[in-house]
This record gives structure tokens, sequence and C-alpha cells, in this order.
């Protein structure tokens, strides 16, 4: 298979590269860069086209565009919503280099946009399921506690949902948390929030835009089966030096971005505290006075263009959480990250990016116990710390074949160390440790997708990816006997490898697909298949996992997840672009999901794997979305109507049952009105069915205990009442906003009616009569929130 699968990848790439020579005859290319002229950031997007005709492409993530004509004189013009239209003539009787800089327009202020031109419309894109939000669009949203918060932005698209308020992760058309790959400048980030999931780990102001893909992937993707979160991080201003911050209930920020050579290099520096520890400690009493709860981040990037083909951009973030009950109880987690990309342009029709990265996330927990035995001092602990590293290394290229074609291509290779756990305890002089054998895994691929698009009407864009994957030693590997299915497997044998010692491998095939038919101008129909792997599981029996669970990567006994997934789509955009609508249908299998047996043991575990059962999934749904781009009011309404589904031999009688994370109807409404240059309001209302659970039946009685069981023996057997929650929030912008200074007030209340949603339900006896249980609802915020923040900025 892989050998086929090279030559197939090598036939294409030959076939293409055969034609552009012909394509090349009395042609030239115009190429360069798109940026900011007020701050020098690259902008992605841009429409460049020639007017009247279909000949036009779009600026890649950093800027860089090429455009293949035939000789002669051809006027161009260069647009992008919020700046103003850029025209041109070229004349072509050789390749020639055009960077050009779009000046903001005054209605860059008062629209909200996703893409921006013409060409970056939903309608004439060749990819299905992608949403694209710029940091100034989450700006106008609701906000919790007065901050704007990337993760609670893109929950208010289709097909996103989370178990409930305050979950770590989120879960996109039916995939668990650990099924998403967030990316920040390519570097993975493993724990994307903080405080336990009320607020991301990305920081606004560092923050210049996010793509999420639920479908139809490009090849340059891969390792997750659910979707991706690509969020790119700002590269400084590069023509003056700018101060943005702002002071609120929680915590405050702080960003310096500015020039370290004007036109060739700038830096963009962040950071954020929260306070709410200090706030909190003077109402403190007792066991509770040295309480922990904060957490605190920091990033930074910088870059340097060498010349007009060559330019460096190095990043990084470092991010903490603290939480403890004073010398009792600690943890703390974070998140650690850094980029090295390098932009090479070897022609005008040949672009690299060659990326290098580090990332680890790593958490430690703690518990200490002081007491007096026979007049002598003991202490008593137990530590247990645990951690996941990468080192990655992606060289992509682009290859602009002609005004109609473009070839994207590259290889990837990821190295991975596991530490799934280290427990020490200590008693007086007494020292024990039980520790986790360390893994170690390669990931790597190899991909080539082509974009065609050989008509106005027509688009294509197919490809393959081939991933492979090695479980490395040095390390121990179990085999296990086969028992009944849902039963705690025995131990059969336990084999030692070297270091570096191959241990298991995997090779995948992994084609992709999207096509776009224009019915007219305004109207379009989309089509897309992927096939995608994922060699890394998140060990978690809870419904939203916690920073504590454990990262593990495939084994001999761990297989990876494959998922294919089919969409299709219709998309409408208003001839004015002032209105946008977009229905998608889709329908994915996943095999070899993890699911555990009744009452698993997840904890230093070194035999978790006999815990562990392979689970079939399934997930289909109508995704529905409507957008407003122009006006005083604008906003979107988005819709889902889904299923979500596993089948597990021994678990629910082998029945399908529901996902934990189900919701069968998810509507979300965002909507803000600019009332005047200094005032505006934005609400945000979603109501969601009811997660489902599993509950007992019936009960047993034995002596004084009153056991409860279930006797269906099947899982989420029960659904939560629905949630719904209303959020309002009014923006007071400063009277003289053309001052040096400017600054903002933000005032929010989040969970305007005080519903009181609930996470789960669990029973407990009840207080008048112990023979009856009662079911008591956990709501993890179930009253009005405020929030205050003043913005600023000079």
């Amino acid at each position: 298979m892989k050998t086929k699968a090279l030559t197939l990848l090598t036939m294409l790439f030959l076939l293409l590269a055969g034609n552009s020579t012909i394509a090349q005859q009395q042609r030239y290319t115009v190429s360069g860069y798109v940026k900011d002229k007020q701050n020098g950031e690259s902008l992605v997007g841009i429409s460049i086209g020639k007017p009247g005709t279909s000949l036009g492409t779009i600026t890649n993530e950093y800027g860089f565009y090429s455009l293949t004509l035939p000789a002669g004189e051809h006027d161009l013009q260069f647009t992008y919503v919020g700046y103003a239209t850029f025209k041109t003539t070229v004349k072509l009787q050789r390749n020639i280099n055009l960077d050009v800089k779009l000046e903001g327009t005054s209605s860059q202020l008062n629209e909200i946009t996703v893409t921006g031109a013409k060409q970056e419309k939903s309608v004439n894109t060749l990819n299905t399921s992608i949403n694209r939000l710029d940091i100034q669009q989450m700006k106008k949203m609701p906000t919790f506690m007065g901050e704007v918060d990337v993760l609670r932005a893109i929950q208010t698209l289709p097909g996103v949902n989370t178990v409930g308020e305050g979950a770590s992760g989120f879960n996109v058309r039916g995939g668990n948390s650990d099924e998403n790959l967030i990316l920040l400048d390519e570097a993975p980030v493993y724990n994307s929030t903080h405080m336990m999931g009320f607020f991301s780990v990305f920081n606004p102001d560092a923050v210049k835009s996010l793509n999420l893909i639920k479908g139809g992937f490009p090849a340059e993707y891969g390792g997750r089966t659910s979707s991706v979160l690509d969020i790119r991080m700002k590269d400084g201003n590069n023509q003056h030096f700018n101060v943005n911050g702002g002071i609120g209930n929680i915590f405050s920020r702080l960003s310096v971005e500015g020039p370290l050579v004007k036109d060739k290099s700038s830096f963009i520096v962040a950071a954020r505290r929260s306070y709410i520890d200090l706030l909190m400690k003077p109402f403190l009493k007792g066991d509770m006075k040295n309480t922990k709860l904060s957490f605190y981040d920091i990033t930074a990037k910088a870059n340097y263009k060498f010349n007009k083909n060559n330019t460096l951009f190095v990043s990084g973030y470092f991010g903490r959480d603290v939480f403890g009950f004073g010398k009792d109880v600690n943890m703390n987690w974070g998140n650690t990250t850094a980029t090295i990309r390098w932009n090479h342009v070897f022609t005008n029709r040949l672009f690299l990016n060659l990326t290098t990265y580090y990332s680890k996330y790593d958490y430690s927990l703690q518990f200490t116990n002081d007491s007096k035995k026979s007049n002598e001092e003991s202490l008593q602990s137990y530590d247990w710390t645990s951690n996941i590293i990468n080192y990655g290394l992606k060289p992509s290229f682009t290859y602009y074949l002609n005004t109609n074609n473009s070839l994207h291509f590259g290889v990837q290779g990821i190295y991975y160390t596991f530490k799934p756990g280290t427990g020490t305890s200590t008693e007086g002089s007494s020292v024990s440790q039980k520790q986790l054998v360390d893994k170690h895994a390669l990931e790597s691929a190899i991909y080539i997708d082509h974009e065609y698009k050989p008509s106005k009407k027509f688009g294509i864009q197919y490809g393959a990816r081939l991933s492979s994957y090695q479980l490395l030693g040095k390390g121990l590997v179990y085999t296990f006997n086969d028992t009944t299915p849902g039963i705690r497997k025995t131990l059969n044998s336990v084999k030692s490898y070297g270091s570096g010692e191959n241990i298991k491998s995997y090779v995948y095939f992994e084609p992709r697909i999207s096509a776009k038919y224009a019915l007219s101008d305004e109207h379009a129909v989309k089509v897309a298949y992927s096939r995608t792997s994922q060699f890394m599981h998140q060990l978690s029996n809870t419904a939203s996992p916690t920073p504590l669970d454990i990262w593990t990567p495939s084994t001999n006994n761990i297989k990876p997840m494959v998922s294919d997934q089919y969409t299709v789509g219709y998309f409408y955009n208003a001839p004015n672009d002032a209105y946008e609508f977009s229905a998608e249908a889709f329908y994915k299998t996943t095999d070899n999901q993890l699911d555990y047996i009744d009452n698993a043991n997840l904890q230093l575990n070194p035999l978790i794997e006999a815990d562990l059962l392979p689970s079939q999934g399934r997930a289909y749904g109508i995704e529905l979305y409507a957008k407003k781009d122009i006006g005083k009011t604008t906003g979107w309404i988005s819709y889902t109507l889904s299923r979500t589904e596993r089948k597990t031999p021994g678990i629910s009688m082998d029945e399908w049952f529901l996902n934990r994370y189900d919701r069968t109807h998810n509507v979300n409404l965002v909507l803000t009105h600019t009332l005047n240059k200094r005032t505006s309001f934005s609400a945000n209302w979603v109501f969601a069915s009811g997660t489902p659970a599993t509950f007992a039946d019936n009960r047993l009685q034995f002596q004084d205990w009153d056991i409860p069981y279930n006797s269906t023996e099947k899982r989420n057997n029960y659904r939560l009442k629905p949630f719904h929650r209303l959020d309002l929030s009014m923006t007071l912008k400063g009277k003289n906003q053309n001052k040096r200074w400017k600054g903002e007030w933000v005032f929010s209340l989040y969970n305007v009616y005080g519903r009181k949603n609930a996470y789960t339900v669990y029973f407990k006896p009840n207080e008048d009569d112990a023979t009856k249980r009662e079911a008591v609802r956990l709501s993890i915020i179930g009253s009005i929130i405020p929030g205050i923040t003043y913005n600023f900025k000079f």
C-alpha cells in the first residue's frame, strides 16, 4: 500500500509539472506580499484579480500571492472589506514583483466580517466546513466577565458544542475533545483553557485570526479526526509602537508591539495575570485562608525580513494555572510552545514555509498532611507529575502552476515523549515511588494536493496524505489474554525493548477531495470527502477532560483512530455581500475510539490498557448558518441538528448508545447593534438539548445500605434538561478616539436570567426519609455574573 501510494503521488506531481510547462508559454507572473499600510501586518485572503474576468487569486496565510497571466497589459485590483481598493496596471513582458500596502477605511470600524473579499466568500471557495473569524469580530461578541475569548467565539458556530459551562475543551461533529488539533502558530496545544475551562489560553491582544476546519480537510493537516483550530498570532506593528491593555474583574492584560527595524522587523509581547486569589484573600478564613486560584500567560513573537525572498518568524507561549487549598492540596498545569518559521520565495511561483516547533504540556498534583504521632513530627505527602513533549518539523511548499492551478505539498515529522506519570509518597523519612514507563513515538507524513479551477463555475481540490507512525523503545510492551468483552483483561506476557527499537508501526493512506459547482454568482453547491487518522489518545472517564488526564500514544493494544467523513453543502451570498447563508449535511464514522470497562482504573496504572475497549463511533447531522455582515445591526444565527453515537463490545448490551456530549438541537444567536460611534450593544443566546447521562433505574437493599443499579445495563439512558442562556454586553468608547490614547468600557451580564443549567445530576438519601433518594442538579453557574473591563490603546 505504501509503495503504491507513493507511486501515485509521484505520477500526479510529474503530470502537473508537465502541464505547467505548457502553461508557461507566453505567460508571465506577478507576485508579492500584501500588508496593512498602518501596521505592516500581512493580510490573509486578499482578493487579487482582473476586473470583468474570472482571473484572480488570494493571498496565503503569510500574505503572499502569485498570479500568472498572458503577456501584455493588465488592470489589477486588490480588494478586502474594510480596506480601500487598490488599482494598478501592470505590463507583463517578464515576471515582476509587486508588493502592495492597503489602507484601511472608516468602514473597517463598523463592519463585522469573517473573510473579506468576494473571492474569499464561502460561495467562491472550494473548501467546505471552514469558518474563519478575526479578532475584531470576536471583540464584538458578549463576553464572560468582560473578557474576549477565542474558544467561546467558536462555540457559537454550527457543529461545535461542549458538555456544559466550565468544560475543558469542545466537541466538533461528534468527536471527543482530544480529537481536535489546536495549533498556535503551527505548534500543537494540548490544554486550551485556563481556570478549569472558563477562559482560553489565547490572549486576544496577540491573536490575528483563526480558522476552524470541521470537514473537507486539506491534505496538509493530519493527526486528528474531528477538527483543526488554526490560530495565527499577530506579527507586530512594524511602523510604530503600540500599547494595548485591559483591566477587568478577574485579570488584567498588557501587550506591547512595535518595529525593531521599520518596514523590516517587528515584535509583540502580550501578558495576562489573574488576581481572583488576591481579591478573595481578605474574605477567606481557617482552612480556606491559603487557597490558591490563579493563572498567567506570556505570548511573544518577532520577525525579520532579510530581503524580498526571505523572512524569519520566531514565536512562543508560556502559561500556567495554579489551584490549591493551603498546603493540603495543590495543582498546577500549563503549556509551553516555541515556533521558528522561515518563509522563502524560490521563484515567483514557488513558495516555502519551513516550520520547526517545540510543545510541552505538563501538570503536577500534591497532597500534604501534617500530623503528630507519638509526639514526633510526621509529614505525609504525595506528589504526582506527568507531561507530554513534542518536537516537530514541517516544510510546506506551494507551487502556483498558473492562474487556475496550484499545488500544495510537503512532509511532516513529529517526535513524541510521553511521561504518563510519576507518583512519590513520603511519610516521615520513608520515600516510595511509583513510575509509569516513558513512551516514545515518531509520527511522519508526506502529502500533496492540487487546487484546480478550470472555469468560473467548477473547481476541485484533491490530494492525499500518507501517514506513518512508529512506537519506539525504550520501554515495556504488554500483551493480554482475550476475555469476555467489557471485563478487565488478564496479563499474558511482558517484553522489554531497547532504546530506539521499533515496537509497533502503522501506515495509513488518507485521500481528500473537495469540489464546488457554482449555480450562479450567488449560489453554489459543494461536496467533500476526507479520511483522517489519529495516533494520540487522551485517557479520561469523565464527560469533560480535566487538566490531570493522561495522554498516551497508540500501542500494540491501542490502535489509531481512523475516521471517514462525507459532506454536502449549499452556499449563498447576497449580491451586495450583506447576507450569507449555508446549509451542510455530514456523515462521519470513526473506528478505534477509546472506551472503558465499568470502574476502569486510569490513575498510575501500568496495566491501564487492560481496562480499555475499542469503540466504533458515528455522527451525522445538518448545520444551518446565516450571517449579516453590513449595517448597524450585524451578527449570525446557527442551528445544528445532529446525533452522536457509539458501539462498544461488552457495553450497553452491544447496541448503539448516545455519546455523553450528544446534543440533538443546538442554536446560537449572536447580534451586535451599533447605536452611534461611541456605543454598541451585543447579545448572545444559546439553546441546546440536554446531554445524555446514565442513571440507575432500580436499587438493592443490603442491611442498612441502599445500592442503586441499572437493570438494563445501558449507558446514557436518560437526558438532562435543555441548556439555554442569554448574555448581554455594552461597549462605550471614549469621547475622542482620534487622540493617541484610546479607551473603552465593556459592561457585560453573563447568564442574564439566572438559568441553573445542569452540568450533571447525582442522587443522595432524602433528609426526611432515608429510604428514599432524591436527585440533585449540579450547576457550575446558576446566577447572573456581571463583568466590567476597561480597554486602552496608545
